[in-house]
């Protein structure tokens, strides 16, 4: 078991440095005795001794402290603290027992005589550390009671605050919840729908082959109720719910009137009209919330919505993530994903892996024939993934680039079909910068495109230099061959010319 020498505990209002004076052995630690010296003050101020208290010079400080530990990165103001408080022996090294294994790291990079020992390494550690986080009010000097606390509270909230502040330009976590929630309500729609059509068809089960969308049957099931109510004088109103159409809401009358279904109760009924309003709400809701999304996705990734369609741009973020973690995705990885259990498993047969993933459900796929799928499926991620680059980088949204991106796959697509030679990408982009500079009116962009677009002053001389190279290479290459050539040839004469000295040896032999 190895000594523990000095304890680090870092607290909301400062660093606080203990000495050990007395500790247990590990198997000790497990008897009552001991968990009860724990937390008895008197038994455990005799363990540990302060040898050092910094407090934070104001509440920025502690946060900036804070976050850096956070992150495993040793602050400056710990580091002197640990400077002038522990001793530097060469003979042996001294042992300093904290929570953070990440900060521990920190430590020993800069302090090589310093070992660190955390909880997960060591009890002993573990258990000192819970029983100053427990006493550290009457441990630390200067401390009134309530301080702790009232720390606690005030730099939790900042910590807090500044992690939500980090993300506060991207909303793509609304994106992902908004499509989350989109996916279930259209499970729980057709879901209910279905219900819907069983329970209200035992009444009037010929509305079932008249009114084929769900949303519409939940309505005229609202509406209707018992159809013995229903007269020459509602089909206005029916014609209402179903598009304006009369000659329907005049067949949904008349086959009311020649129904096969059976009488139900005022209680079965009621029941009845009132799930079918739920789901009206339901689908009324998915309509709202997905207006909700378009808007999100016009702000947040603008050009990849432009380019694959609001639903399935958000349900590639949702599987990345983030729009961060798209935007860090290469093309080939983009082109899969969502397909991860079918590239697997061709991975673990040895079959054919997947050409597409979330983006087939794109209209381009659909229009492609199926020889040109796989084709234009790598076309259309390489657009996602710039698409994706240009949202998560650009200081202001705009879908220029999206539409360019959009034109250029229908552009292949017009070229698989008829050879039609599709734009150049250089030009496509400026097309999109020059658009973009007419409505904003910046000019920053045409210098930027400008110095793209500039040959370089260099370039026909590293064109002529990297010719040379090449020329000198198969001059070399050539040299080394003929070489070779007349080595074996040598050779292979060399064999000849022994072989015949063997031959006329042995006629000497036998005429011997």
């Amino acid at each position: 078991m190895t000594k523990v020498d000095f304890l680090l505990h870092e607290s909301a209002v400062g660093y606080a440095i203990f000495k050990v004076v007395h500790q247990q052995d590990t198997v000790g630690l497990h008897l009552k005795e001991v968990q009860k010296a724990g937390q008895d003050l008197a038994k455990f101020g005799k363990m540990v001794q302060l040898a050092s208290f910094a407090p934070w010079r104001n509440a920025a400080d502690a946060l900036e402290n804070i976050n850096l530990i956070s992150e495993g990165i040793l602050p400056d103001y710990l580091k002197s603290n640990l400077e002038l408080n522990l001793p530097q022996s060469k003979k042996s090294k001294i042992i300093l027992g904290l929570a953070d294994k990440n900060l521990a790291g920190s430590i020993k990079a800069e302090f090589p005589g310093v070992d660190c020992e955390t909880g997960d390494t060591s009890e002993v550690v573990a258990d000192l550390l819970r029983g100053i986080r427990l006493h550290a009010a009457k441990l630390l000097k200067g401390l009134e009671e309530g301080d702790v606390e009232r720390a606690q509270l005030g730099l939790g909230h900042a910590y807090s605050r500044g992690k939500v502040k980090f993300n506060v330009h991207k909303n793509d976590n609304h994106i992902i919840r908004a499509i989350a929630t989109l996916d279930n309500l259209d499970k729980g729609i057709n879901l209910f729908s279905q219900k819907v059509r069983e329970w209200y068809g035992w009444h009037f089960p010929e509305l079932y082959a008249i009114a084929s969308d769900n949303l519409t049957y939940a309505r005229l099931a609202l509406y209707i109720g018992d159809k013995a109510t229903l007269s020459e004088e509602k089909v206005h109103e029916l014609a209402a719910l179903v598009n304006e159409d009369e000659e329907k809401a005049q067949e949904i009358i008349n086959k009311a009137k020649i129904s096969m279904g059976r009488e139900i109760s005022d209680v079965d009924m009621a029941n009845i009209s009132s799930f079918a309003g739920r789901v009206v709400k339901l689908a009324e809701y998915r309509r709202t919330l997905y207006t909700y999304l378009v808007d999100k996705m016009s702000t947040v990734a603008p050009n990849l919505a432009a380019l694959i369609g609001e639903v399935v741009a958000a349900r590639l973020i949702q599987k990345a993530g983030s729009l961060t973690n798209l935007s860090k995705y290469p093309a080939s990885t983009l082109q899969i994903l969502g397909a991860e259990k079918a590239l697997f498993r061709a991975l673990k047969t040895k079959g054919n892996t997947p050409k597409f993933g979330l983006i087939y459900h794109s209209s381009f796929i659909g229009r492609a024939n199926q020889k040109d799928k796989g084709r234009i499926s790598r076309y259309l991620a390489n657009k996602c993934s710039i698409a994706s680059r240009i949202d998560n980088f650009a200081e202001a949204p705009s879908r220029k680039f999206g539409e360019v991106l959009k034109q250029q796959v229908e552009d292949r697509l017009e070229f698989y079909a008829t050879g039609k030679k599709p734009t150049k990408n250089a030009d496509a982009m400026n097309s999109a910068i020059a658009d973009i500079m007419a409505d904003t009116g910046d000019d920053t962009l045409a210098v930027d495109a400008d110095m793209v677009d500039a040959p370089l002053p260099g370039n026909s001389e590293d064109k002529k230099e990297k010719k040379s190279k090449k020329e000198k290479k198969e001059k070399s290459k050539d040299k080394e061959e003929k070489k070779k050539r007349k080595h074996s040839d040598v050779h292979e004469m060399e064999v000849e010319v022994d072989g015949d000295k063997k031959k006329k040896k042995k006629k000497r032999h036998s005429e011997a």
